[in-house]
């Protein structure tokens, strides 16, 4: 990334360029999700409804969140000591990175799930914040841009919005990394949850265009969660078939297998 541009992956302990403290970084985060919280968010709990005070969620269920551990840096599912899993070595996936915030599991699936059909919009910058707080921790190489998993013009008509822009506008503000609208739909595909991965690639297979706008920049693909992939996949595909340099994805939880 240039050096005209300071953002806060600059002062992210274990990164690149990384010169200096990270103290004033962690400060101004805290300021700008403090703002954000107590200017938009209720005041009771969205979980459990106990005051919480200018936050989202209570001390209680904040801590209850499933936070994620150690991961595959391919598939971002739970390895010993983060190496690349043995799926990922034997058929690395078409994006650079995989970072998730969380594990998709109770009490978070209810908050997403609030986000992505109810239209429980202020609900995305904890999603963000808690995006950022895994980023610093992981310390990847920093992207030129954000870029959202697109909807089907039909479906953000019906839904209204898009939940994967509200999750990466206030990610982006707070990295001071643009959010580009490099990415479409072609077409529309039909629900995919519940479906096993052959058929969700088979029906993703060739639903994205990307624009030349990504052509020699590092991305970051921003959606809610990560599943099979089969989307994510289709999308990283677009992007690099339009010149994008690399692609690495974020999203806010990672769907874990029934084992885990």
């Amino acid at each position: 990334m240039s050096n005209a541009r300071t953002t806060i992956f600059d002062s992210a302990p274990g990164g690149r360029a990384l010169a200096g403290t990270g103290a004033p970084a962690w400060s101004r985060l805290r300021t700008q999700l403090h703002v954000w919280l107590h200017g938009a968010l209720p005041q009771l709990c969205a979980l459990c409804a106990a005051p919480a005070g200018p936050r989202l969620l209570c001390a209680a269920c904040a801590d209850a969140l499933p936070r994620i551990g150690k991961v595959c840096p391919g598939c971002a599912l739970p390895t010993p000591e983060g190496r690349a899993c043995a799926a990922c070595r034997e058929r690395p996936p078409p994006w650079r990175h995989a970072v998730a915030a969380f594990a998709y599991a109770y009490p978070l699936d209810r908050l997403l799930h609030a986000l992505k059909y109810r239209g429980a919009t202020a609900y995305a910058p904890l999603f963000a914040g808690a995006l950022v707080e895994r980023l610093l921790h992981d310390a990847p190489t920093p992207p030129d841009a954000l870029v959202a998993l697109p909807l089907s013009p039909a479906r953000q008509r019906d839904r209204g919005y898009n939940q994967a822009i509200e999750i990466a506008r206030p990610l982006a503000r707070t990295l001071g990394l643009p959010l580009v609208t490099g990415l479409r739909r072609t077409r529309d595909t039909p629900p995919l949850a519940g479906l096993p991965w052959r058929e969700r690639q088979r029906l993703v297979n060739h639903a994205f265009a990307a624009d030349p706008c990504v052509a020699g920049r590092a991305v970051a693909l921003v959606d809610d969660v990560l599943t099979t992939g089969a989307t994510l996949r289709a999308a990283t595909r677009a992007l690099h078939a339009a010149g994008a340099a690399s692609v690495d994805v974020w999203v806010v939880a990672r769907t874990l297998p029934p084992s885990s």
